[in-house]
């Protein structure tokens, strides 16, 4: 049920002096080994003084990173299920000059946080290792460090301070948040056509690790992919949890839970603080021919949620089975 990323090679981590920690207000303290005098000046190692906040913000993770963003649900499958996809961004203020658009990736070449193009556009990478325990916040830094690049460079991750913008902060939430899943990732080159030598066989190489996916056009966050041994749907659902636990149980009591003939709700995951729905479904079974029947299920879906009564003693077993099965990606 995991995601399966593009092969990449990642950039190494900032060194000693580079990055911050967000330390001291107004002030960017570097990152230096734990046991090393920390560079605030206090005297005091690293790991007793400034390291301290550093990793409190590592380990303090934020459960729902993009709850208030227009679209949450496709920003956690864009971040955990779809292999390549972009989404154009609108940023509450007007964008620098020389910046004509910013784009989300799901990733990069070279697993590149953010990336300032030749012509001076901006491409967003959301399937990053985290840096901090907020992947909002992340993630703006590195879209501010990307405005404010030279055309023709990358931007390398780093600690975002502690009280840094986050997401909900630079975006327009009013506008709208629509994917376009690719089948490969010829949106990392302005002209792919074009490419030969290492840029081509680098590409080529992404493109076979991507697994074929599609974003159903009836509801929404619904994903379709395609799998040597069977295909998946994957839709990630923004109802609370518990509620939408029962709801599943309910369904699958009272045996309404598949998609059709040889389809079946087979348990879901955690992501971002969400639950994702997965059902298995025959191979060759595509995602035109998996609309309809989401559709029917999402209105039984909408009309079970509102039930409020007791469960069954059938019904309180398979919510168990599906909470035993249940993973947590984040």
């Amino acid at each position: 049920m995991a995601k399966k990323r593009a092969t990449a090679t990642k950039t190494k981590a900032p060194t000693k002096g580079h990055g911050a920690s967000g330390g001291t207000a107004g002030e960017a303290v570097p990152v230096v080994g734990a046991r090393e005098p920390c560079p605030c000046g206090s005297g005091r190692r690293y790991k007793a003084c400034h390291g301290r906040e550093a990793a409190h913000a590592v380990t303090e993770l934020v459960r729902r990173p993009f709850e208030g963003l227009p679209g949450e649900c496709d920003w956690v499958a864009l971040r955990e299920l779809v292999p390549a996809a972009t989404v154009p961004l609108t940023l509450k203020d007007p964008l620098p000059e020389g910046v004509p658009s910013v784009t989300l990736g799901t990733v990069l070449p070279m697993a590149w946080p953010g990336l300032r193009r030749d012509t001076g556009a901006v491409l967003l990478g959301l399937q990053n290792d985290a840096a901090s325990g907020d992947i909002s916040r992340d993630l703006a830094d590195t879209l501010l460090r990307a405005l404010a690049a030279e055309p023709g460079n990358p931007v390398e991750g780093r600690r975002p301070a502690q009280d840094g913008r986050r997401l909900q902060d630079l975006l327009d939430l009013d506008a709208p948040f629509v994917p376009e899943v690719h089948s490969g990732f010829e949106f990392w080159l302005e002209d792919a056509d074009a490419a030969t030598g290492e840029v081509a066989a680098s590409l080529e190489r992404a493109n076979q690790a991507a697994i074929p996916t599609v974003r159903l056009t009836g509801v929404d966050a619904a994903y379709w992919c395609e799998t040597p041994e069977k295909n998946h749907l994957r839709w990630v659902m923004p109802h609370p949890e518990e509620q939408l636990l029962d709801a599943l149980a309910r369904l699958h009591a009272a045996g309404v839970s598949s998609l059709g003939d040889g389809t079946r709700l087979v348990g879901s995951f955690r992501a971002h603080g969400l639950v994702v729905p997965v059902w298995d479904l025959p191979v060759g079974m595509g995602a035109d021919e998996v609309e309809k029947p989401a559709a029917a299920f999402g209105e039984r879906l909408s009309e079970t949620l509102a039930r409020t009564e007791p469960l069954t003693a059938e019904e309180r077993r398979a919510r168990s089975g599906f909470t035993n099965r249940q993973i947590t990606l984040s």
